[in-house]
Parts: structure tokens; sequence; C-alpha cells
């Protein structure tokens, strides 16, 4: 049978069970520790605050790179071409919808 092929692009964010953990370990820490867990977890928190749009954004990117699109970060031909070619399993509609999503982040 033959259908649309849709990819649902998840986004998993393990920065908030990361940042949870820096702060049990800082309760514990002592202080030569501590100045290396605080920083770690301004990263962590930073990651975590991250809008979902932005992750989205930034793995079409990633995705368009690996197939060596060098292009403009827009919604062209060749920017959605350079994504499909990535990830072949992404119906037209997905490939242009996350492009703009990449654009707008």
């Amino acid at each position: 049978m033959f259908g649309r092929k849709e990819l649902s692009v998840l986004v998993l964010r393990d920065a908030q069970d990361i940042a949870q953990t820096l702060r049990e370990a800082l309760e514990g820490a002592g202080e030569a520790e501590r100045p290396g867990l605080r920083a770690a977890l301004a990263v962590a928190e930073r990651a975590a605050a991250r809008p979902d749009g932005e992750l989205r954004g930034r793995w079409v990117r990633e995705q368009r790179a690996s197939v060596g699109y060098t292009g403009p970060d827009d919604e062209s031909v060749h920017a959605i071409k350079a994504l499909r070619k990535a990830q072949p399993e992404l119906s037209l509609l997905a490939a242009v919808q996350l492009t703009r999503d990449a654009v707008r982040a």
C-alpha cells in the first residue's frame, strides 16, 4: 500500500535530569569540586531552557551538513532537498515544515 511518508522529530531532553543529578552532587561535594559542579550545572540549566524549535532547527542543520549542504539556512528548494537526502523517509511536507522551523530558530 502506498501512503505518505511521515517522520515526527521527537525532541529528547536529558538536560533536566542531568541538572538534577548535578544539584545532588553539589550538595555533597567538597570545596574543591564545587566550582566545577556549579559551572556544569549552569551549562545544563542553559541547555534545559532551550526551546524545542531551536533544537529541531539544530537537528535540521546537522542533517543537511551530513550530506554536504553548505548553502544558506533558508527555505530554498536546495535546503529542503538536502534535508530529504539526509532523511529520505521524510515527506515533502515534513521537510518543508522542519526547514521553516530551522529558519525561525
